[in-house]
């Protein structure tokens, strides 16, 4: 970790010389969009939205896109960490990503879990965000079964030389970010630095709490550093490094989580007529969590008994990427090459407590490699038409799973055993057509799209507990499959204003769903569980079939601008069981976000009011969390030589936001009012 952090500081070190020439040679991005990128569904988040979130959050911000959703409401203050993956057009059912999340070029989803540490990234740091919904992997590589989320950090004219935030919040709430930056020849690079922490709220609703409720503080921090220089002609090395840290409790005894993180890359960029891209990454986390069983001796939640303890999830991702552009004029762009990820983790954890003393032992874990190479072309045939298609063939590896159990006080267990190694090959490609008629205010586009995601080593052998429920692992899951199409209409009539619509349907084959267990086996795959428990296993459902549509807007006028999404997503189980027909877990029919903002050379004001439809919190859709509207805003007020005074409001109106209901109906909840007021100091070179 010392030497992530030292990489950290060597490769921005470029961002504190201050005798800097003017002229920016470098661009710190990858190659550019393509043509054929007109026929995708895409949305993006401009740095203006970045810098202006009550909650200063990144999963908050990724709700302005339609159909974007994670698998609990909450947020990466009080969210369990393993909860938090990202997922778009209703393909929820599971806290694993199933949208690919990339940062800079690099998968950001944790290498053992598939779930994202939001609280390591500063949105501000970020010069955009573009959010391609609909599978198909293309050359972004496995994973991008709902979409791909592409994160890029800002560059050199989106940062100032200097800026600093600091705000206090309710319950004692600090939130802090400061950074440098600047250029150096004809490169340029920034550190920037986090820091959080609350004492928190109790995550149980009032009415459902007990003696052994109570608040759930949480403590982040993060370091990280980028820089981009020339090496030669019109290629570029960017090096960037991120270490970050994160500690909360879930609201009761025993409770507490932790994640730890250290990611370098290094990507080399050449933009000249042969465009090509080199990548090469490493990605070292640590996760740990405590759980508990909550129950009632003399009155309502009284006693809480430590029923599990995950005290080590190691885990690491290598991985690396090659592409290639050659020219083919004007008209033509082919883009060729390749990627490969390594993954490799364990769960070691004490389990089955008896008299506060853990009774047996147990680790599991293995290894994932992915080996693919890609081929997409993209054409422009005729005026206004535009045509890409594409395809790529992976090779995955599921190696050296094991389960080794054992009790402290009789030595190995029966149920220990070594798993048989499993491999295949997924053809996967995505094709579309994008056409501009008469004066190009409007593009019709069409899609259609095969795309693939390997268990994640967590779904395959990590057992977790929530409350009285229980979810368990299972090592014998497949790849999940997606086959899709969408279609939609873009409208462009001014500069300041665009409006979209599209329409989808996707059909998720081996879809991996928690699915409730009866009868005589629930006995076997979760002993000691209490009656009014639910016990949950990892199975792989004949498939999830989702439909329906997704609006955007976004429109300038002098010094007002409002952005807007909305989405429709009917969503169903298809299942040899009793759950055929039912809605996915945690998958909202409708969901709608709109914000509001008003500039002036004296204050800068927003308001962000967002509305999710009721979800069910089980597979047997017996369980509802109620639909939710919540309103944020935000006021930056200018004062002089860069400082300003912010105030922002999170969830102003005290809305309760379920978040999660355990099996004995016991309702937790998301963020309740947060106010907070603070400073900020730089505006970027360009005055943006």
């Amino acid at each position: 970790m010392k030497r992530l952090a030292l990489f950290a500081a060597t490769v921005a070190a470029p961002a504190l010389a201050q005798s800097l020439p003017p002229e920016i040679v470098v661009t710190g991005g990858s190659l550019p969009q393509t043509p054929g990128d007109a026929a995708y569904d895409v949305a993006t988040i401009d740095r203006s939205r970045l810098e202006d979130n009550a909650s200063g959050r990144l999963e908050d911000i990724l709700g302005d896109v339609a159909g974007f959703a994670q698998f609990r409401r909450s947020d990466s203050t009080s969210a369990q960490p393993t909860s938090q993956g990202a997922t778009l057009r209703g393909l929820g059912g599971n806290a694993s990503s199933r949208a690919l999340v990339t940062l800079d070029g690099v998968p950001f989803t944790d290498p053992f879990g598939g779930w994202l540490s939001y609280s390591a990234i500063d949105p501000e740091r970020l010069g955009l965000v573009r959010v391609t919904r609909g599978g198909g992997s293309g050359a972004f590589g496995p994973g991008a079964l709902a979409g791909t989320i592409e994160l890029e950090s800002a560059g050199p004219n989106q940062l100032p030389p200097i800026w600093a935030d600091a705000a206090y919040g309710s319950r004692n709430s600090v939130d802090a970010h400061a950074g440098v930056s600047g250029t150096m020849g004809g490169g340029y690079g920034f550190l920037s630095a986090g820091y959080a922490r609350g004492d928190g709220f109790v995550p149980i609703v009032k009415e459902d709490r007990g003696p052994v409720d109570e608040a759930a503080p949480y403590r982040q921090g993060s370091l990280s550093g980028r820089a981009v220089f020339p090496v030669w002609g019109s290629s570029e090395l960017q090096a960037s490094g991120l270490i970050f840290t994160d500690q909360r409790t879930r609201g009761t005894p025993y409770q507490p989580n932790s994640t730890k993180g250290a990611d370098a890359s290094l990507r080399l960029v050449g933009h000249g007529p042969w465009g090509y891209e080199a990548l090469a990454y490493v990605q070292m986390r640590s996760f740990s969590a405590g759980f508990a069983s909550i129950t009632s001796v003399n009155v309502p939640r009284d006693t809480a008994t430590q029923t599990l303890n995950q005290y080590s999830v190691p885990s690491t991702g290598l991985g690396g990427k090659v592409e290639v552009r050659p020219p083919l004029g004007e008209h033509i762009q082919l883009r060729i090459g390749g990627d490969t990820r390594y993954v490799t983790g364990e769960t070691d954890e004490q389990y089955q407590y008896v008299a506060g003393a853990p009774a047996n032992h147990r680790e599991a874990g293995g290894k994932e490699l992915t080996v693919g190479g890609f081929a997409e072309a993209s054409a422009e045939p005729l005026t206004g038409v535009t045509l890409t298609a594409g395809g790529r063939i992976d090779h995955w590896q599921i190696i050296d799973g094991f389960l080794h159990q054992s009790s402290y006080a009789t030595g190995p267990l029966a149920s220990s055993r070594q798993f048989a190694d499993r491999s295949g090959w997924r053809p996967t490609g995505r094709g579309g057509i994008a056409w501009k008629p008469g004066d190009g205010a409007i593009t019709l586009r069409g899609a259609g799209y095969l795309g693939w995601r390997l268990p994640t080593l967590n779904e395959l052998y990590r057992p977790y507990r929530v409350g009285q429920d229980s979810t368990v692992a299972n090592a014998l899951l497949k790849p999940e499959r997606l086959r899709g199409v969408d279609a939609g209409v873009d409208f462009d009539p001014l500069p300041t204003l665009h409006v979209s619509a599209t329409v989808f349907a996707n059909r998720l084959e081996d879809a991996i769903g928690n699915v409730t267990i009866t009868g005589a086996s629930r006995a076997t795959l979760c002993p000691g569980l209490a009656a009014t428990g639910h016990c949950l296993e990892r199975e792989n459902l004949n498939a999830v079939s989702s439909k329906g549509a997704e609006l955007d807007a976004r429109l300038l006028l002098g010094a007002w601008r409002l952005s807007a999404s909305y989405a429709y997503t009917d969503a169903h189980v298809r299942s040899d069981t009793a759950i055929d027909g039912l809605r996915p877990a945690q998958t909202a029919r409708h969901s709608a976000s709109a914000t509001l903002g008003w500039v002036r050379n004296f204050a800068d004001l927003s308001a962000t009011l967002r509305y999710v439809g009721p979800q069910f919190e089980d597979d047997q859709n017996t369980e509802t969390l109620k639909s939710a509207v919540t309103l944020d805003a935000t006021a930056l007020i200018p004062l002089a030589h860069g400082f300003s005074v912010q105030l922002r409001g999170e969830n102003v109106t005290n809305t309760r936001v379920d978040a999660a209901i355990s099996g004995d109906d016991i309702i937790e909840r998301a963020t309740p009012r947060t106010l907070w007021i603070g400073f900020r100091y730089g505006q970027a070179r360009n005055g943006a």
